[in-house]
């Protein structure tokens, strides 16, 4: 009973963030500026009119940090800013399930009930059917935990990882069923605007965050050359979504605004 209040608990949580009308939330990821201090990355949001805000874990706001955790906590909250999700290194199937608990104590203290994980450290055609079934089982154990804590643990949309393609994400979803245990989007920067469409298409109904670049392999461009398709990619999307810059195409923080503003363009030819 105890567990089924729980889930019932962390379905009301993603639902809610999910309904007909779109409400995309634009915001930035702090590793895009990982030589940044949090206080100038907040500056830059209240600069660029950006309200969200998606800490990394290996720079910014490491979880061993109480003290700076508070410290940016309260800071972003005297700012007006929200953060939207605790970006983590947590990398399943390589950390242990049980620190995750301190990534989570992390993501409270910040004032979200979203963590970015990293689904393993290879790509899910190399396991063996056995180490996927090691690995969904561990997996499970994570989304009850989450589900326990109340938070939900998010998966990165990532090359090299168990989600780099959509049947693995799909699988990975329907093994672990779990309203605790959801997935991000980003496209797959090697892969077609076709493709990346028709991911995007089966993976929103267990999206909670996106993370938004114009990349083309390894190079970085402007998101202004890149509207039309992101607009096709948000088609997919309705509810409550974190859309969040991540990287700017040269690396410098002036270029914030124009990538920031764009973003909002994007948005405002949806709604």
């Amino acid at each position: 009973m105890e567990r089924l209040q729980r889930e019932q608990k962390c379905i009301l949580i993603f639902s809610l963030r999910r309904h007909n009308m779109r409400n995309f939330k634009p915001g930035l990821v702090s590793v895009s500026f990982r030589n940044l201090s949090p206080e100038r990355i907040l500056e830059l949001l209240k600069e660029t009119d950006l309200k969200y805000i998606e800490w990394g874990s290996d720079v910014h706001a490491k979880p061993d940090d109480i003290d700076a955790l508070k410290s940016i906590a309260k800071m972003q909250n005297d700012m007006g800013i929200e953060c939207s999700s605790y970006g983590t290194y947590f990398r399943i199937g390589v950390n242990k399930p049980e620190e995750i608990y301190a990534y989570i104590n992390a993501a409270k203290i910040l004032g979200t009930d979203t963590l970015r994980l990293w689904c393993s450290d290879k790509s899910a055609s190399k396991f063996t059917e056995e180490e996927k079934s090691v690995f969904f089982k561990e997996c499970r154990k994570l989304s009850a935990i989450a589900e326990k804590e109340n938070v939900i643990l998010s998966m990165e949309c990532h090359i090299n990882t168990f989600t780099d393609s959509i049947e693995s994400s799909l699988e990975l979803m329907k093994e672990v069923s779990s309203p605790a245990f959801r997935m991000y989007y980003q496209p797959n920067q090697y892969k077609t605007e076709e493709e990346n469409i028709y991911f995007a298409s089966k993976i929103s109904e267990y999206t909670t965050n996106i993370h938004v670049f114009n990349w083309k392999e390894k190079e970085k461009y402007p998101l202004c050359e890149a509207k039309e398709i992101w607009t096709e990619y948000l088609k997919n999307f309705d509810g409550e979504r974190y859309l969040l810059l991540e990287f700017m195409p040269d690396g410098k923080e002036e270029s914030l605004i124009k990538e920031a503003n764009t973003l909002r363009e994007i948005i405002g030819g949806l709604v």
